[in-house]
């Protein structure tokens, strides 16, 4: 496969999910705000500090806005063309990369992501809040799942497909490292008996951020807790948005790519990638406790960074020849 149609294959997954994670975060977070007694300006403040963090854009919001309040950031992490991650840019390039490779992916594809895109043309902040945002950022999770369903029913499950899949899980385990090193605070140090049912509400959010809330009731029936939470979102084997599962996909996808097989692998991408799945699947979460929650999604976030750069330099980079 070209270098130019993998990255474009790749980078196209990378984007859609990267939108479908900012709308779950920002509909969560929003919720969270209009459930409060009290409403005062710090305290939203404070609320929507953790989600300009775990989207990495806190430096470049305050650029542009003096202070963080729902509409600000909603504006900023949704439609603002200034901001590389709002969520109509993502879906704009989502649809540039898909145009490059139009030749590689289904129609069905390219039509949904065409639907998605003109759906969020000429929209303001206004029209979000006034028509109901909750409705808005549903819109944008179906959007991408329904467009993620129609690339796993569609389209040829080859070498493409699997710089998609590639791309998909990369993203979706950054984004969670980052929602759990932003929320650190909460997970950390268990709450008082007396700030029980306000840490359960705040641990509540970050299930829901992950879209975790559910399956993690289903494998702990017992009261929300910090280290529950930590260890569901983190390690566990079987939710797919968990950290050891996309580890453990990205790893698969990486030796289909190369043909690798599973106790050997082919280049830099294959063995930093597998060497992250091991540290997560014997770590307990007494260790990363022990470690720090920041400092191991300092880890983590590092480790991803250097899987993408090999996945780049391996696939993806290509030089244009120079001409004398």
């Amino acid at each position: 496969m070209l270098s130019r149609v993998a990255d474009s294959l790749y980078w196209m997954s990378r984007y859609m999910e990267r939108a479908e994670n900012i709308a779950r975060i920002l509909d969560v977070n929003l919720q969270h705000v209009l459930d409060l007694p009290h409403r005062e300006a710090a305290i939203i403040r404070k609320l929507w500090a953790p989600v300009l963090r775990s989207t990495g854009d806190e430096t470049e919001f305050y650029k542009e806005y003096k202070e963080a309040s729902s509409e600000t950031v909603i504006d900023f992490l949704t439609l603002n063309e200034n901001n590389h991650n709002s969520i109509v840019n993502c879906i704009t390039f989502c649809r540039e990369n898909a145009r490059h490779v139009r030749e590689q992916i289904s129609d069905e594809m390219w039509e949904e992501l065409n639907r998605f895109y003109l759906n969020l043309q000429g929209l303001t902040v206004k029209k979000i809040l006034k028509q109901g945002a909750d409705e808005f950022f549903k819109h944008i999770r179906s959007g991408s799942h329904l467009f993620q369903g129609i690339t796993d029913a569609t389209m040829t499950h080859g070498e493409g497909w699997d710089f998609i899949q590639v791309g998909k899980y990369i993203e979706r385990a950054d984004k969670t490292t980052r929602i759990l090193d932003a929320n650190e605070e909460v997970l950390q140090s268990p709450a008082r008996n007396g700030d029980r049912a306000t840490a359960t509400l705040k641990l509540a959010a970050i299930l829901r951020s992950c879209s975790a809330h559910s399956a993690y009731r289903r494998v702990y029936v017992a009261q929300i807790e910090e280290r529950k939470v930590l260890e569901f979102i983190l390690l566990n084997q079987q939710f797919p948005r968990s950290i050891r599962f996309c580890t453990h996909a990205l790893d698969i996808s990486l030796r289909k790519i190369s043909g690798a097989t599973e106790e050997t692998y082919s280049n830099d991408a294959e063995k930093l990638t597998g060497r992250l799945h091991s540290e997560l699947s014997y770590n307990g979460i007494d260790d990363i406790i022990s470690h720090g929650v920041s400092a191991t999604m300092d880890n983590i976030q590092l480790q991803l960074n250097n899987i993408g750069e090999a996945i780049y330099r391996k696939y993806m980079y290509f030089e244009t020849p120079t001409t004398t």
